[in-house]
This record gives C-alpha cells, sequence and structure tokens, in this order.
C-alpha cells in the first residue's frame, strides 16, 4: 500500500488498482493561438501545469500504472453536439466552426488533439467525451472496472470545469480521487483555489487534493524528491 501526503488526510492505494487519467490536455485550450487564447484566456495558467503533469506521467509509466487521456470534443457531423451548448456564449466562433487550429473542439482536428508534451502511448487509452465529465456519454467506467480500478490520480484543465465534474461523476461511482494542485489549473486563479476547496472540503466530500512531489516520493520510496521553487 502506498501512500501520498494530502488534504483533507493521506491517501491510500495499492500501485495496481489506482489510474492515472489526464483530463482535456488539448491544442485548443492549452496552446498560445488555440480556441482558448482566442476567447481572451490567458493560457500561461494553464501551462503552468504542463511540466509536473509529464513528470507524474512518465513516473506513472514506469510504475506500470494504467494512464487515461481524455479529449472533450464532438463528431465532425455534430450530431452530439446540443444546440445549447452550440448556442452558449453567443460567441462569434465556437464549436464545430472553423478556428485557429481547425474546427472547434471537433475530433480528428489538429487542436482537439492532446499537446505533444502529453502525447498518448501506443496502449493508452484516449477517452472521447462530447461533455464536461469524463463519465457523460463514454466508456470510461467500464475501461476502470475491467481493470479493477478503484482509485485515480487527477491531472488536466480546467479545475472548476472538467475535472470538478469528472471527480463529482467518479465520486458517485464509488472511485476514490486524488487531485494533484499543481497538475491542473484554470484560466481563472481564484475558480482554480475555491475548486480545489470544494474538493477536500468537509473531509474531503469529494475526494483529496494534493501535490505532485509527494506523489512521486510515494511512487519511488527512497528515491528524494524535491518540490520545484514556486
Amino acid at each position: 500500500m502506498a501512500t501520498v501526503r494530502a488534504e483533507p488526510y493521506e491517501f491510500a492505494f495499492e500501485p495496481g488498482q489506482v489510474a492515472l487519467v489526464i483530463i482535456d490536455m488539448q491544442r485548443d485550450f492549452v496552446d498560445p493561438g488555440g480556441f482558448g487564447e482566442a476567447l481572451g484566456n490567458d493560457v500561461s495558467l494553464l501551462r503552468r501545469a504542463i511540466a509536473p503533469t509529464a513528470r507524474v506521467l512518465a513516473a506513472a509509466r514506469q510504475a506500470g500504472m494504467l494512464v487515461i487521456h481524455t479529449r472533450e470534443g464532438h463528431r465532425p457531423d455534430l450530431a452530439d453536439l446540443p444546440p445549447a451548448k452550440k448556442a452558449r456564449g453567443h460567441l462569434k466562433t465556437g464549436i464545430g466552426d472553423a478556428g485557429p487550429m481547425g474546427r472547434i473542439l471537433v475530433r480528428g482536428e489538429y487542436g482537439h488533439d492532446i499537446i505533444d508534451e502529453l502525447r498518448p502511448r501506443a496502449g493508452e487509452p484516449v477517452v472521447d467525451k462530447p461533455g464536461k465529465g469524463a463519465f457523460y456519454a463514454t466508456d470510461l467506467d467500464a475501461i476502470l472496472r475491467s481493470r479493477d480500478v478503484a482509485k485515480l490520480i487527477v491531472c488536466g484543465v480546467t479545475t472548476e470545469v472538467c475535472v470538478n465534474t469528472t471527480v463529482r461523476e467518479a465520486n458517485d461511482r464509488g472511485y476514490d480521487c486524488l487531485v494533484l494542485a499543481d497538475c491542473v489549473a484554470s484560466y481563472f486563479p481564484e475558480f482554480q483555489r475555491v475548486a480545489l476547496e470544494m474538493i477536500k472540503a468537509q473531509g474531503g466530500i469529494f475526494g483529496w487534493v494534493g501535490e505532485s512531489a509527494d506523489l512521486l516520493a510515494a511512487l519511488a520510496p527512497g528515491k528524494e524528491t524535491t518540490r520545484p521553487a514556486a
């Protein structure tokens, strides 16, 4: 049994029954010139999560952990795009339209894919989801149960939207989630803080919050792991 320092208390897991889930680290959200930046957001706030997530991904692969990547996006024919989602925000250029990296949030387009720094390896499942939560209208739950996974380590973007929604969905399905605070990010610093507080509130109502350095130490006991400078 491995344990990770976290809030509200230690997160314990059996290495063979935990999965790393990396949520929506897509070019359209994270890279300069993508959809997120076109909406006026500062993508550098999201990019802070890339380096620590890459270190966690490397350690998880080394440990033989199941790694799952998710992408938010829709079928090229937009048959799975609810009209309300398409209309929301009254955007001049929105989902399905031609954007700076191809059609926005459409599967198969350049902007929809995962950033190069966290590119999936062969054999790592990629879950394409039409909504915010990674369990809605996907086979994620079936993938996890087929591998007897009981606990999730969660990275990705954005903290208050797709990360928080996925953690809540996981909680309702009986999974324990450890969210790594330095491996998730938001365009809005206040949303980042509050979203993490909500997860660990009331004794961990939705899950645990920790730091990547403590997970890395748990995955490689005896090897000194230092926290990156703030």
